[in-house]
């Protein structure tokens, strides 16, 4: 099989736009979104992103551990690993996937494609580390360090916003269906400020209730402030009572 076609009839440049990173050796995008399945019913085909998906953890690990090291000096190991725990967990990988729209570059057998394995979790979630495995290949670890960052970027300023890694969102939801089982729901009030530098203002309610508001610099950022604020007035206890 000639390997240049598995490239070009795929048009990875829009891909590229996407992950901000133009690869000098075209070939390891094309195997980074292989799925193993298609050797099941191509035998020629030349690679899948198994290897890749082996490098990419580790890669990733590394500059998520190396950041939050950084960033946090007074946390404890048990404290960081949670938090890591958090960042390349499956389902942030799948939703870093799904933001660059990783599943409709994704070659893979028919079988796997008519059974839902474009959006399966972890199709995705390896596909992005078969990703970061490539990137790692083709530019070396600072090439992989700025797409993985720039990737997290904003699940980084939501760890930052909760200290001491309480999840004011988690918490809150916990109290809540401890007194009804509905969840509580974000809504976006308002987007303010240039678009390099946005301000989001959200609120949170739960069963007609407006429990709190926070602004932030994302949506993400707005409602952990929003979910800190619903903590501290506790206005759900007014359903323990009634």
């Amino acid at each position: 099989m000639d390997t240049k076609t598995l490239v070009d009839a795929h048009l990875m440049n829009p891909l590229e736009e996407r992950i901000g990173y133009k690869f000098r050796n075209s070939l390891l995008l094309a195997e980074a979104l292989t799925h193993s399945s298609i050797s099941l019913e191509r035998k020629d085909y030349p690679f899948d992103n198994q290897r890749l998906e082996f490098l990419g953890d580790a890669v990733l690990q590394l500059v998520i551990t190396e950041e939050l090291f950084l960033r946090f000096p007074d946390f404890t190991e048990g404290q960081l690993t949670k938090i890591r725990t958090r960042l390349v967990s499956r389902t942030a990988l799948k939703e870093h996937a799904r933001i660059l729209r990783l599943g409709e570059h994704l070659m893979m057998g028919r079988g796997e494609e008519t059974s839902g394995g474009r959006d399966r979790a972890s199709t995705l979630g390896d596909s992005f580390e078969a990703l970061v495995g490539g990137i790692y290949v083709d530019g070396g670890l600072a090439a992989a360090k700025h797409f993985i960052l720039q990737v997290a970027a904003e699940d980084l300023v939501t760890v930052t916003a909760e200290p001491e890694e309480i999840n004011p969102k988690g918490k809150l939801q916990e109290l809540l269906q401890a007194v009804a089982p509905s969840s509580p729901v974000y809504e976006l009030l308002d987007e303010s400020g240039p678009e390099h530098l946005k301000n989001f203002r959200c609120k949170v309610v739960w069963e007609g209730l407006n429990l709190g508001e926070g602004s932030g610099l994302s949506k993400k950022e707005a409602e952990v402030a929003a979910a800190s604020e619903a903590l501290l007035r506790e206005l759900w206890l007014t359903k323990t009572a009634s």
